[in-house]
């Protein structure tokens, strides 16, 4: 099964077990309706259930089932809150996982082949993409240059006269 991280607990929250996490989606909407979700323990996904939902501006506070004290809560910092893929938001065009572009090939329209695409960078304005190939590659993703994002065949086609402009290559 596939999980998605959606947030990361950062401290215990109260005295009844309540946990502070920041939030991994852009969309903070999703958390008012999360409650089946699971916790990575060690490469492991243990499944819970969060109630007590709050939202804040940077931040989500939320119970978690079986975590009845600050001790309990406190065991749980720096562990990531995690959704299937049933559960994940859905996506407008244009907007993909992460985790789904990752590993993906990347080329140009002329031909070019610059490698695998090994993280995304979430700068605030535009997310930058960096690529390991014969020398590294970072873009700014930016829908003047992603000619085409083919997730089910892991390939990212940009444009190369777009790339020659906002490219930072490695020296």
């Amino acid at each position: 099964m596939d999980y998605l991280r959606v947030g990361l607990i950062v401290r215990p929250h109260g005295l009844r077990g309540e946990v502070k996490f920041l939030p991994l989606s852009n969309n903070m909407e999703r958390f008012h309706q999360l409650e089946d979700a699971f916790l990575e323990l060690m490469n492991e996904y243990r499944p819970v259930t969060l109630s007590n939902i709050r939202v804040q501006s940077d931040a989500v506070i939320a119970k978690i089932s079986g975590h009845e004290s600050v001790e309990a809560a406190e065991r749980l910092r720096n562990t990531y809150i995690c959704v299937d893929r049933a559960h994940a938001v859905k996506l407008n065009e244009g907007e993909y996982f992460i985790v789904d572009l990752i590993g993906c090939e990347v080329f140009d329209d002329a031909g070019g082949s610059y490698g695998k695409l090994i993280d995304v960078l979430e700068t605030g304005a535009n997310d930058v993409y960096v690529i390991k190939g014969k020398r590294s590659l970072m873009i700014p993703a930016l829908k003047k240059l992603l000619k085409d994002v083919d997730i089910s065949r892991k390939r990212i086609t940009l444009d190369a006269k777009v790339l020659e402009e906002v490219g930072l290559f490695e020296d």
